[in-house]
């Protein structure tokens, strides 16, 4: 007793309850040795720590994964680019892979007055899932420049195309 608390029979004297303050602010009851309180923050610590150690792994591999599309995307739109202006098919192929996620494989297809540039790669880190990311480029092709344009006898403006040093 703290001596603020009022005087009480002795049958009262254990009644009151637990957790309640006395006029000095100290707790009436005792805590019980061994409540079972310990412990507890160790166990939700190890059911939580490796939820949160995969949830990291997952976005992470999220994030790889919509990079891998991206640059799908880049490299078939720069594939189709290069169709559309009449390179050759290994030139075609070379642009669009250097964009490209490593091991994608391209596919260059002509139909018609169009040229599709399909570009599939497997997301990285983790290869064994059975799925794949997948772009694909629809660009008009440009028509082959006429002969006499580019001599320049031609009644139009030619122009020049250069090598970069």
């Amino acid at each position: 007793m703290c001596g603020c608390e009022r005087k009480t029979s002795r049958s009262d004297r254990g009644a009151g309850k637990a957790g309640e303050r006395g006029r000095c602010g100290q707790r009436a009851g005792r805590r019980a040795a061994g409540s079972g309180d310990e412990g507890f923050v160790t166990a939700e610590t190890a059911v939580v720590l490796p939820v949160l150690v995969a949830f990291a792994m997952a976005l992470v591999w999220v994030l790889l994964v919509v990079a891998a599309q991206i640059q799908c995307v880049d490299a078939a739109r720069a594939g189709a680019r290069a169709a559309a202006r009449q390179d050759p098919p290994d030139a075609v192929i070379e642009v669009a892979r250097e964009a490209a996620p490593r091991g994608a494989r391209i596919t260059v297809s002509r139909e018609a007055d169009r040229v599709r540039v399909v570009v599939v790669a497997r997301p990285p880190v983790l290869g064994g899932l059975p799925f794949e990311v997948r772009e694909e480029a629809v660009a008009a092709a440009e028509q082959a420049p006429d002969p006499a344009m580019a001599r320049g006898t031609g009644s139009g403006s030619a122009r020049e195309t250069g090598t970069g040093a």
